[in-house]
């Protein structure tokens, strides 16, 4: 039907364009509503990071090796962190290269270019998120899962992670290993060491009251073994942290139990307890603690595996900068370790901060001499370690320090 010579009105098509600008309307209204409360963000941050360090060692590692000869070498760490984020999603990369000086008799070599972190987040929901690809993985004080700052490869992890944040705070993450080539030095890689296939976490961090903190930590993770047979095994580590604080008085129990099965199909009864009080008054603060991770005692025959291991954590934070004790059980020879220690840290002003501690080292168990055929005891040894931090801007951290360790011979049976 026309009218007036005008073509004929699609009210059907007309209904569509009605509907369409309604729901374009109504999409703008609300995206201006949700900018309003919660204002888009995009951010770029770029930042490097040169971070030399030179040692000095003279009869490093153990007093037995009266053959090696003092050196002197540097390492340098480039990094460069790049961060791109915003409501919806975070974008990371570090990209590093680490080079070596005097080390091996080179002059100059470069130890590993590789990625320290690299990994997509997206954000589900308000309080859920999700981190997929190569990332470290620091968790409570670093003594199960540690990003290992002290050393110039760091540490970090592959797979995916899951973060959910509210009251309580808790994350799981499922990690996995695959070949990563020999082109550069297995020492310098954030990856490399990790000899698991497959790794579970789950982490729980829970404040009960003003003054109780509870942090949970459980880990399964699979390793694959060299015979059809037994293709895979599993080692499970369970426990987490208690937190007692007022007025700047701290005490704490972190307690770890370990299970499974070892390489050698033994099974794993091991644990690990570390108690603490620490004291924080103006510029002093004073730590007063010990650590016991079990062992083997070497003069009862079961087929028991008692040794804990740290999995993925540091140990210099808690048994000295020396590095006496860092590979676990190889370092201690699956003889546990009982640690007492007591740290003093000054803080001088906002730009410089003194450190010093100190270390007993025993054994759990009496070490015997099978040459001697007796008791060796337990004492190993003493370790002092002396440190001074300084900033004199904002962009420069200079750290040093002086260590020195007084070993028993009865060391030399941990080989």
């Amino acid at each position: 039907m026309r009218r007036n010579g005008q073509p004929p009105i699609n009210l059907r098509k007309l209904k569509r364009v009605y509907l369409s600008l309604f729901l374009l309307l109504s999409f703008f209204l609300h995206e201006l509503k949700a900018q309003t409360t919660d204002t888009l963000t995009r951010q770029l941050t770029i930042d490097l990071e040169v971070r030399p360090r030179a040692e000095y060692r003279d009869n490093f590692k153990w007093s037995s090796a009266d053959s090696l000869m003092p050196e002197l070498f540097a390492t340098q760490r480039n990094r460069l962190n790049i961060t791109y984020q915003s409501n919806r999603l975070k974008l990371h990369a570090s990209p590093q290269e680490i080079h070596v000086w005097g080390k091996s008799n080179q002059f100059s070599r470069v130890g590993s270019v590789n990625f320290y972190e690299l990994y997509v987040e997206p954000k589900l929901t308000r309080n859920l998120s999700v981190r997929i690809g190569r990332q470290a993985l620091l968790l409570d004080n670093g003594k199960i899962f540690s990003s290992a700052p002290w050393a110039q490869q760091g540490r970090s992890h592959e797979g995916i992670r899951l973060f959910y944040k509210n009251k309580i705070e808790t994350d799981l993450t499922v990690a996995f290993t695959r070949g990563y080539g020999n082109h550069f030095d297995a020492a310098y890689s954030p990856v490399a060491s990790h000899n698991y296939k497959f790794l579970l976490m789950h982490h729980l961090k829970l404040n009960l009251s003003d003054r109780w903190m509870l942090t949970t930590i459980n880990t399964l993770d699979v390793f694959q073994h060299a015979t059809e047979t037994r293709p895979y095994y599993g080692r499970i580590t369970m426990g987490g942290r208690l937190d007692y604080t007022l007025n700047g008085f701290n005490a704490t129990l972190n307690a770890f139990y370990q299970n499974g099965q070892d390489a050698d199909a033994h099974t794993i009864q091991a644990y690990y307890l570390q108690p603490e009080i620490s004291m924080r008054q103006e510029k002093m603060f004073v730590r007063l603690g010990a650590e016991l991770m079990s062992g083997n005692n070497q003069s009862v025959q079961e087929n028991i595996n008692r040794s804990f291991v740290p999995l993925y954590g540091v140990a210099w934070r808690f048994l000295g900068n020396m590095n006496l004790f860092t590979r676990f059980p190889a370092d201690v020879n699956s003889k546990g370790i009982i640690n007492p220690y007591f740290f003093v840290i000054y803080q001088a002003n906002s730009k410089l901060s003194l450190r010093a501690d100190s270390h007993l080292f025993f054994t759990q168990h009496p070490l015997i001499s099978e040459a001697k055929n007796a008791n060796g005891g337990k004492y190993l040894g003493f370790e002092s370690d002396l440190s001074l931090n300084y900033k004199p801007t904002k962009f420069i951290e200079i750290t040093g320090g002086f260590s020195f360790a007084i070993a028993q011979e009865r060391m030399e049976l941990l080989h």
